[in-house]
């Protein structure tokens, strides 16, 4: 439902996207993951026919974006991060007035925008203005009107941006429900998010693809490269960074990034390693037998940047995007 076919988009000298070719099915929520100025914007403003590209296509639901503009847009709901929203209108009245603009039919109109009012939220909203909403409230009125059409495809730009906590997990909820029936394409920069809401994860950094997987498949990939944090007494610390070098898969043995904060009594360590197996029951086995007083024995998160670094190896290449 939703094809983006070696998609580049240039701005002056900066190339955007390069080579972008990926494809979502329906009933299926992929997730758009990188960091900001990754492309992921730039993306989806394509496929949702805000940007041309300079070259490749977008197709969504069978329709060419470029060639069968207002079949495409038909199509799709579209929420971007920067939801540009009427301050002057109530929301009930605002969601009439998209949903004129989208041609649903009269018939249909009133249960619509109780739907997605309903489903977004909304009922405490909907005779308030839109300019007095909080950002999360602003947030939903949005989700509400891509929508409000009941498209069969849906593009989310960053879609729990300004929500709290009880919003994110229900507007994450919302859009799992959606994909078992929809086409859904959402962006974020949370891998947490990703892996939260979405069946199939793309990475993009620095306008390219770098990989595509399951949550889990992309679990399996960086498992091994997260480094096993251990804290044990300052006394003890050189014998043992030697010794847990010499386990079976271990790279590396570094200070942590943290080491020193918590005085000279405690030293950190961060142990890298090339194996899928779980090293700490060996690490744990080896503390004992050599009577170390071991505080914290851990696998520490990876930023999103050093996820990129694990599973490509390297730097993703050099370059910018806008979003």
């Amino acid at each position: 439902m939703i094809e983006a076919i070696s998609l580049h988009k240039r701005f002056g000298p900066v190339q955007a996207l390069r080579d972008v070719s990926f494809g979502v099915a329906q009933g299926e929520v992929a997730a758009f993951l990188g960091p900001n100025g990754a492309g992921k914007t730039t993306c989806m403003r394509i496929l949702t026919g805000f940007l041309p590209a300079s070259a490749g296509r977008a197709v969504v639901a069978g329709f060419d974006v470029a060639a069968q503009s207002r079949a495409a847009r038909a199509a799709l709901g579209y929420l971007p991060e920067s939801v540009p929203l009427p301050g002057d209108m109530r929301v009930r009245e605002y969601l009439d007035f998209r949903a004129r603009i989208k041609r649903v039919a009269v018939r249909q109109r009133r249960r619509r925008i109780a739907t997605v009012v309903e489903r977004c939220g909304l009922e405490t909203m909907k005779a308030r203005l839109v300019g007095r909403l909080s950002k999360g409230y602003r947030q939903r009125v949005g989700l509400a009107d891509a929508l409000v059409a009941d498209p069969p495809v849906l593009i989310f730009d960053e879609p729990t941006v300004g929500l709290d906590p009880n919003q994110t997990v229900e507007v994450r909820r919302l859009i799992a429900e959606l994909g078992a029936e929809r086409t859904v394409l959402l962006s974020t920069h949370i891998l947490s998010e990703a892996e939260a809401i979405s069946g199939r994860i793309i990475i993009i950094h620095h306008g390219r693809i770098l990989i595509e997987d399951t949550p889990a498949g992309l679990q399996r990939r960086v498992h091994a490269h997260r480094p096993i944090r251990v804290e044990i007494a300052g006394a003890a610390a050189p014998a043992c960074r030697a010794a847990l070098a010499e386990l079976t898969g271990v790279r590396r043995v570094a200070a942590a990034d943290d080491a020193g904060s918590h005085g000279g009594e405690w030293h950190g360590l961060a142990v890298h390693h090339d194996t899928e197996t779980d090293l700490r029951e060996a690490i744990f086995a080896l503390a004992r037998e050599r009577g170390w007083r071991l505080r914290e024995l851990h696998r520490e998160d990876l930023s999103l940047e050093q996820i990129f670094r694990a599973v490509t190896g390297a730097d993703a290449g050099k370059g910018g995007a806008d979003a």
